[in-house]
């Protein structure tokens, strides 16, 4: 395989890619939404810096409070401005989708129906340069959208003075790379079909239909198995009401009955209950959400939204141990378009060409 020839077949794809009106329409909304959702970003921004404004403020007038102890006059957490990117991953989710299956869906198909593929192939180049190649422009062009978002966006916000914190650009430029991974991810099913089916439009309708599968169906079946595999969940034990104990005492003065209150051994047994409950309840909990969790790394959305959750959410935690939360969603994030490319690959090396 030839660096050469392969970054001559991305850069023919980059090229296709930008001159078509249907990747530029949907990128153009996806810029436009994008710009929509940062300005409603911002409002939360303002609203979230005011009220850290008014609890620093109500600090600061109690200081003497706190110095004695009031925990509830602890001094707030500044807001981070990657509450204004949260909006965007639900942006990218929808219509960063449709871009990233519009770049994929007729990559090899349209060579096919023209027939252009023979010819290339009669050209001194190798199938995996050609499949390679094609996969790289793709990817190319989703990494050039994702850069052209994040950069408008982050003009805005210059434009607005406001200016974020080295730790924040950071977090910026991954929640980008987790955005690429998920387009990619998307792009490398409409690969896939791309080399399997033969008309274009048959490749787009089992793309969609691959997505709304695992978007809409997969988490649904997570659950059901969740709930299957871990079972019934146990019952909690019902409240032991206190009863008086009767008791036969014999005395100077004769015999009699006498009841005597055992609520505090009861109580006790209620107690001890309880916290079996409470320790079966967790261990069932656990069991059912690693089901669920397991199911649901097939979906790149439920991946990518936990990712990006993580990663806007501007916390005082260092980045690396809040990514080690969520390490499984980067994994599927990274397995599901690599398995999606080796069939692609797999299928166009075997092709018959005619």
């Amino acid at each position: 395989m030839a660096a050469e020839r392969v970054l001559t077949v991305a850069a023919k794809e980059l090229s296709d890619l930008f001159t078509s009106r249907r990747f530029l329409l949907i990128f153009f909304l996806y810029l436009i939404i994008a710009v929509v959702g940062t300005g409603q970003g911002l409002e939360r921004y303002d609203y979230a810096l005011t009220s850290y404004n008014d609890a620093l403020q109500a600090a600061d007038e109690y200081r003497d409070l706190q110095e004695l102890g009031a925990w509830w006059l602890d001094m707030p957490e500044r807001p981070s401005i990657l509450l204004i990117f949260d909006s965007m991953a639900g942006t990218t989710v929808t219509l960063g989708t449709l871009l990233a299956i519009a770049a994929g869906f007729d990559l090899v198909t349209r060579e096919k129906e023209s027939r252009s593929l023979k010819t290339l192939l009669a050209h001194p180049i190798y199938r995996d340069e050609v499949i390679v190649g094609k996969a790289f422009g793709g990817a190319a062009a989703l990494a050039i959208v994702v850069g052209l978002v994040l950069a408008v966006t982050t003009a805005v916000l210059l434009v607005l003075s406001i200016v974020p914190t080295a730790s924040e650009i950071v977090a910026i430029l991954l929640f980008g790379a987790i955005s690429l991974l998920f387009l990619s991810a998307w792009f490398a099913v409409a690969l896939a079909f791309s080399t399997v089916i033969r008309e274009s439009g048959n490749a787009l309708i089992f793309t969609l239909l691959i997505f709304f599968v695992i978007s809409s169906l997969l988490p649904v079946l997570g659950v059901m198995v969740g709930d299957a595999v871990a079972g019934p969940p146990p019952q909690r034990p019902q409240q032991i009401e206190v009863t008086p104990v009767e008791m036969y005492v014999s005395t100077s003065a004769g015999e009699s009955f006498v009841q005597r209150d055992d609520s505090g051994q009861q109580a006790s047994v209620w107690s001890e209950a309880l916290r079996d409950y409470q320790e079966e309840l967790a261990t069932y909990t656990e069991k059912k959400r690693t089901v669920t969790d397991v199911i649901t790394l097939l979906s790149p959305q439920k991946s990518y939204q936990a990712v990006a959750a993580v990663v806007s959410a501007g916390r005082e935690m260092p980045l690396v141990d809040s990514l080690n939360s969520v390490w499984a969603g980067i994994a599927g994030l990274i397995a599901f378009p690599s398995i999606f490319f080796a069939i692609a690959y797999t299928r166009f090396m075997r092709m018959d060409i005619r």
